[in-house]
Order: C-alpha cells, then structure tokens, then sequence
C-alpha cells in the first residue's frame, strides 16, 4: 500500500478526540494563551477537544491527568509545558518513559522547524511525542510560538494519518 493509499483510508478515521494537559506553575485559565490556541486550532481543524487540563509541573499530577486520559474516550493527548531544562520541567520525565513506542520524528522535525524561528535556542526544545496503550502522546513546550508551529506544521496534517496507523 502506497503512502498515498493509508492517508487517504487515515481520512476515514474522521474527527479525532483530544485531551489538552497544560502543564505550568504560573498559568491560570484566565492566562493560559497556549491552550486556548491549542483548543482553537484543533476545533478549527475539525477535530474535538474532549478535556482540557491545567496543571502544576508535579509529576504525581502529570502521571495522574495521563492515567485519566489513557483511560478515556481521547485518541490525542496533547500536553504544553513541563518540556524545558529547569528543575521543575518534569512532563518529559514523567510521560516519555511510559511510551510503548517513540516518534522520534516529531522531536527532530520540531526542533528543525523551531531553528528557523529561534536560532540555536532550538536544541534546548525537549519536545516530544510516542504511543502509550494505543493512543497518541505529544509533549510540547509551552510557548504560543511553540505550539502554533507543533500543530500547524506537524500534528495537524497528520493527526487521522498517526491515529490511524496507531489503531491498526
């Protein structure tokens, strides 16, 4: 089957479920300007929301959200924050040991994307995405800029296409 043939039967998949985690200690609902981009570009795109979470960077409230959500209606988990190098940046720890399998390519093409907008400051980019129990799982940083480029550039132009080849 050509590349060609499995989006074309990815399509078929229809609107995909996701589940928005924030993961930040600073945001509230009322400043929390990545999720909010997250919810629109998905709902624009024509898939739904189903949850929306924000957090705090814990890892016991990371692993918790991520249980709730493995366990429910979601296809998508997207999680924002968490992914930098400071002590409290825990979502890459918490999450990405539990991928059953790695998208490496979603982490290298992110970054390769990110250099042209922020120069070198790319490679500082954790950014991440893997399977856990059959659903998909992206970890991204927690600026606007980052997640415009996440969803635009990657996640959305293949979002039935992952969810698909993730359920055969």
């Amino acid at each position: 089957m050509s590349h060609h043939d499995h989006k074309a039967k990815a399509l078929a998949v229809g609107s995909v479920r996701a589940a928005v985690v924030i993961v930040s200690d600073s945001r509230t609902e009322k400043t929390d300007e990545s999720g909010a981009l997250i919810r629109e570009l998905i709902d624009r795109s024509g898939h739904q929301v189903i949850s929306h979470d924000l957090i705090p960077n814990d890892s016991g409230q990371i692993t918790r959200v991520l249980e709730e959500q493995l366990e429910g209606q979601a296809e998508a988990i997207i999680f924002s924050g968490g992914t930098g190098l400071s002590r409290r940046d825990l979502t890459i720890e918490t999450v990405s040991p539990r991928f059953d399998k790695r998208l490496d390519g979603f982490g290298e093409f992110f970054r390769r994307y990110s250099e042209s907008e922020i120069g070198s400051s790319a490679m500082m980019s954790r950014a991440a995405a893997g399977t856990i129990r059959g659903k998909l799982v992206v970890c991204l940083p927690g600026s606007k800029g980052a997640v415009k480029l996440a969803l635009e550039r990657l996640l959305l132009p293949e979002l039935q296409h992952l969810v698909w080849e993730i359920s055969r």
